[in-house]
């Protein structure tokens, strides 16, 4: 049952919220207030929502304390590099000019340039293929990648297009800069559809009461 979570009056609320879900996704949308990573704000920087950046790193941080499974898509890449510590590229035309279009016109369901995804990553092991041919729509990119995670896919201009938590505590989470949600409803199968499956997967191995059983001191 998927829950939608408001921006909160008090981020004290995002533990319960992760206590009762199976599972947590970061979905897109706009950007992320540059203070959240102490940079200065680009004037290319769009309409910023603060609650939503509050509620989401709370979140982020609760998952991350209850090995919460998590799926970030597009900005919720950007939200969970930014939640663990890294910071991003505010405006690839203008900051990385030598680039692709990340951003171009067109229908949502066009797959409009390569991605590399690095050999035996979870991500590559979910998708089954180290290549991949993705939709974009983003201005913003993970910069500095936050410690604790590792950039496991890239755009052929060196955009970090996937990122996944690296640590041995089992905490599952994996994230990625196109929107498959938008790839997944065409006549034929598409590889994106797993990333929706393996989540779901790891989701239903790790309900709320199963992680708190793991989390408590052993005797």
């Amino acid at each position: 049952m998927p829950l939608v979570v408001p921006p909160l009056a008090s981020i004290a609320h995002a533990a319960a919220i992760i206590g009762v879900c199976d599972g947590l996704v970061l979905t897109g949308g706009e950007d992320i207030d540059p203070d959240r990573y102490d940079s200065a704000r680009d004037a290319t920087v769009e309409d910023t929502n603060p609650e939503r950046d509050a509620t989401e790193i709370a979140l982020v941080e609760a998952a991350r304390l209850d090995l919460c499974p998590t799926f970030a898509i597009c900005r919720g890449l950007q939200l969970l590099n930014v939640a663990l510590g890294g910071s991003l590229v505010q405006d690839i035309p203008s900051q990385r000019p030598d680039s692709l279009n990340h951003d171009p016109s067109g229908p949502r369901t066009a797959r409009v340039h390569e991605v590399d995804i690095e050999a035996g990553s979870a991500l590559a092991c979910t998708l089954g293929s180290t290549r991949l041919r993705v939709n974009s729509f983003h201005h913003q990119a993970a910069d500095r990648v936050a410690e604790g995670l590792r950039a496991t896919a890239w755009a052929p201009d060196g955009i970090i297009e996937g990122l996944e938590w690296r640590g041995s505590d089992g905490w599952w989470a994996v994230a990625v800069q196109w929107h498959p949600e938008e790839l997944v409803m065409g006549p034929e199968p598409a590889p994106d559809a797993n990333l929706f499956t393996e989540f779901v997967r790891r989701a239903a191995a790790s309900r709320p009461d199963s992680r708190r059983a793991s989390l408590r001191p052993r005797a």
